[in-house]
């Protein structure tokens, strides 16, 4: 679809304003003109930030699946399973998150009405003596109301986590990890030009793929790559998450650079998955903060913190993953860095330590900036891959 921004009419504005106003964002009565006003601009602004979508105030695909998905609240439809065309919705995710709390695995709440929520809550419906037909009407949702929480010590969907990434064991061999370099093909991401030079955001992001696939099969990790140094078509976001749900990767990193308005606005985030006020993937929020540690240690660049985002990338995929913005294109002192091989070097190196500092226990892990990533490949050519700490650089801490 189109993006639907300030300024538009139609009957797509008529309807993003009634979605608007049913969630109250809007008053409920129409005004006398359905223009995509400053008023519409920012509910949809609110709208997107009450997501973890970007709050830009325009209706992109993403935001209005999000919004099309928003109008039902649970038990405003009976909920059932369907393979060819699943339901989705926020009833879907209220859903999952109530068995989440209760112990049940429905994997990730990506509002998805999937086989593993049906399985879920047909096992639920087995446990409280209804049919277990894996649908959600009225008297299973009086049920899911009536109890409360059956795991105790925690959240269970954490526990689940730590306790899958404690059994995955500490050494990187073997492990596999799909890097993500953004845009591509026909779709260049941030492009800057000045003079006679130019700047692509996916050629960038490429090259560091590269080097960073690179470093993790010198450590043992098995690399794939979402797309080539070319892209003939477009590749959205769903069909990356798809890519390493396939492959049933045990990391996804997803390499971006940003851009803004003001040349003034640079440094690196993070952003793994989350909602406001609902589920966040524990293990992705780790891998997020370790990453932008990492990079910023190492870099210099500035520290913009690390965001839990209910986007695509990171909603759909079935692993720990992490988005990272690298610096802003259109920051002078960030290009100069950026287009500097030396830095996307380190910036390689930088997510590698991140990589190996997920799989240390606790009481092994080590200072941020301090990890020898040329140790970690020795010990693989050496045979010594163990998985224990590497020797301490002298770098930050």
């Amino acid at each position: 679809m189109r993006t639907i921004q300030r300024g538009d009419t139609g009957p797509a504005v008529t309807e993003i304003r009634q979605i608007l106003a049913q969630l109250g964002l809007l008053p409920e009565t129409p005004s006398a003109n359905d223009e995509f006003d400053e008023v519409t601009v920012r509910a949809v602004r609110g709208f997107q930030q009450s997501r973890g979508l970007t709050a830009d105030g325009r209706v992109t695909e993403e935001t209005w699946q999000a919004m099309a998905a928003a109008r039902w609240g649970l038990g405003a439809r009976t909920l059932f399973p369907s393979i060819s065309d699943p339901l989705v919705g926020e009833d879907v995710r209220a859903l999952q998150e109530r068995l989440l709390e209760m112990g049940y695995d429905v994997g990730r709440a990506d509002s998805i009405y999937g086989v593993r929520t049906a399985r879920s809550l047909a096992q639920f419906q087995r446990e409280v003596g209804l049919a277990p037909d894996g649908s959600c009407g009225p008297q299973t949702l009086q049920a899911l109301r009536r109890l409360g929480r059956k795991v105790v010590g925690g959240r269970p969907q954490v526990l689940r986590e730590s306790e899958r990434l404690r059994r995955a064991g500490p050494a990187l061999l073997g492990k596999r990890v799909v890097v993500d370099p953004g845009h591509g093909g026909t779709d260049p991401g941030v492009l800057v030009q000045r003079a006679r030079e130019q700047w692509r955001e996916a050629d960038l992001v490429w090259d560091l793929a590269s080097r960073l696939e690179g470093r993790l099969t010198a450590a043992g990790v098995r690399v794939n790559l979402t797309r080539g140094p070319q892209l003939a078509t477009f590749m959205p976001d769903r069909a990356r998450a798809e890519l390493a749900n396939e492959l049933g990767a045990d990391l996804f990193i997803s390499l971006h650079l940003d851009a803004h308005t003001n040349q003034a606005a640079g440094g690196v985030a993070a952003y793994h998955y989350g909602a406001q006020g609902g589920v966040t993937s524990t293990v992705g929020e780790r891998l997020a903060g370790l990453v932008q540690r990492e990079i910023v240690a190492r870099t210099g660049l500035r520290d913009c913190h690390t965001h839990a985002k209910s986007w695509d990338l990171l909603r759909l995929t079935r692993m720990p993953a992490v988005r990272v913005d690298i610096g802003y294109l259109t920051s002078p002192l960030d290009r100069q860095q950026l287009t500097d091989a030396r830095t996307r070097d380190i910036v390689a190196d930088a997510i590698l330590a991140a990589v190996q500092r997920m799989y240390y226990p606790s009481e092994s892990d080590v200072a941020t900036g301090t990890i020898d990533v040329r140790q970690l490949r020795q010990e693989l050519a050496a045979g010594t891959a163990s998985g224990t700490p590497a020797a301490a650089t002298d770098s930050s801490s």
